[in-house]
């Protein structure tokens, strides 16, 4: 599914995140989002996701304008994200956090349905997919903070998005973690789901992604494949600092 952005601008104050920004991602692959703090990539986010409204500017999503909904309606469309600091339920199982992400329905409705087979059952297959199958009735609070990376995009993945949005999957996690994000993020392309991802691990967006965009000050300056993106100067001069 394409996602594109057009003429985007968002102001803070006196600060603008996002200048009449307009990019495009490509369908069926993993991208990336790239560029220095303060860029506009989060914003740009926040935006596709509902979070927070664009001043001027459109979202489009596989054809169809999703400019301005409400978070809740851009997840019915096939959108699923992540976040820079993870969201889990502390005080739940990792598998309750799988089954809120399904029914999204509150704690209370959570309790009347979790006994449904058929949820439980995607619920632990997605588990095991990352990995954690094996901590299904330990509280999110007692698993380490990879873990609560890979159970926030289990979450994500049980409401079966066709574009799936990554906010620093990488940040503060061990090399280990991160292949096997990789590894999990490659599986979840090759099920025929697009991907983005905003990353400051270069050799994780270098290696791992099909095509990247560069922004800089609220604006993309650059896009291609990653052999295009190492040597084009603007990138080099913008964000490595060359």
């Amino acid at each position: 599914m394409s996602l594109a952005v057009s003429g985007l601008t968002k102001r803070f104050g006196g600060v603008v995140a996002l200048d009449d920004a307009t990019a495009e991602f490509v369908p069926g692959a993993i991208n990336g989002l790239i560029g220095p703090n303060g860029s506009g990539k989060t914003t740009l986010f926040n935006i596709v996701t509902g979070l927070i409204p664009t001043d001027a500017g459109e979202v489009t999503f596989a054809g169809q304008r999703i400019t301005g909904r409400a978070p809740h309606r851009v997840a019915s469309v096939g959108i699923g994200r992540t976040f820079q600091v993870v969201r889990a339920f502390d005080r739940m199982t990792v598998l309750e956090n799988m089954l809120v992400a399904e029914r999204r329905r509150g704690l209370r409705e959570l309790v009347r349905s979790a006994v449904r087979g058929s949820e439980v059952d995607r619920a632990m297959d997605w588990l095991h997919r990352v990995g954690l199958d094996h901590l299904a009735d330990a509280d999110a609070a007692d698993i380490s903070y990879g873990q609560k990376k890979l159970l926030e995009l289990a979450a994500i993945l049980m409401t079966d998005p066709s574009l799936v949005m990554l906010d620093e999957p990488a940040g503060g996690v061990n090399p280990v973690m991160i292949e096997r994000l990789c590894d999990l993020v490659r599986t979840i392309n090759a099920d025929g789901r697009t991907v983005v991802i905003v990353e400051h691990n270069m050799d994780m967006v270098m290696s791992l992604c099909d095509h990247v965009v560069v922004f800089d000050r609220g604006r993309p300056i650059a896009s291609g494949t990653p052999d295009v993106i190492r040597s084009d100067e603007r990138v080099l001069e913008a964000y490595l600092g060359v």
